[in-house]
């Protein structure tokens, strides 16, 4: 397939409108007493079994220390119902702001780790620090999940996707193309 369009330069700073790798998700964190929510959308898997999840968190956010210290997370998996919190999150210091209570949100009690999860959020992923070696030089973050909960329904919610200068997309039409893959990759 060949289209006749033209393709201009992208300047390099734009890149990760083309390929922020996943849905935004809402970190929450826990230490000595203090709760944290943050937005984020640069995430990715790195295994399968065990399920690890690396993601940067830079070391000028609140939730950098918390996590750091706690070793401990929840990934939280928020719909597009959730975007203005979403954006207020990301758009807020948890420095002296208790972002569940401002945001009204409600911080559940997880069952693997002791941080609270977003209630409201359609899927929550438990984690457990495993490597921290890029963290000093890349605010680089390696989790385990420990443990998973998610809603039955929807199979496939609507989750939003980061674009850069505060745009976002809703993840589409699903496109089942599981008859076209062999056994072994299902």
């Amino acid at each position: 397939m060949h289209d006749d369009v033209e393709k201009v330069d992208v300047p390099l700073d734009r890149v990760r409108r083309y390929l922020e790798p996943g849905p935004i998700v809402l970190v929450s964190s826990a230490w000595n007493g203090e709760r944290n929510i943050m937005t984020l959308g640069w995430h990715t898997v790195m295994a399968f079994s065990p399920s690890l999840i690396g993601c940067v968190i830079s070391s000028g956010n609140h939730s950098s220390e918390l996590v750091r210290r706690s070793g401990t997370c929840v990934i939280n998996l928020p719909t597009t119902a959730l975007t203005d919190e979403v954006i207020g999150i990301g758009n807020s210091s948890g420095t002296g702001l208790d972002k569940f209570e401002h945001f009204g949100l409600t911080a559940s009690p997880s069952t693997a780790v002791e941080v609270p999860r977003v209630e409201e959020c359609h899927a929550h992923f438990e984690c457990r620090l495993v490597d921290d070696s890029l963290v000093d030089r890349h605010g680089f973050f390696i989790w385990e999940v420990v443990a998973a909960q998610a809603r039955m329904t929807p199979a496939y919610p609507e989750t939003l996707h980061y674009t850069g200068d505060g745009v976002f997309m809703v993840a589409g039409e699903i496109i089942d193309r599981r008859s076209q893959f062999l056994p072994q990759m299902l």
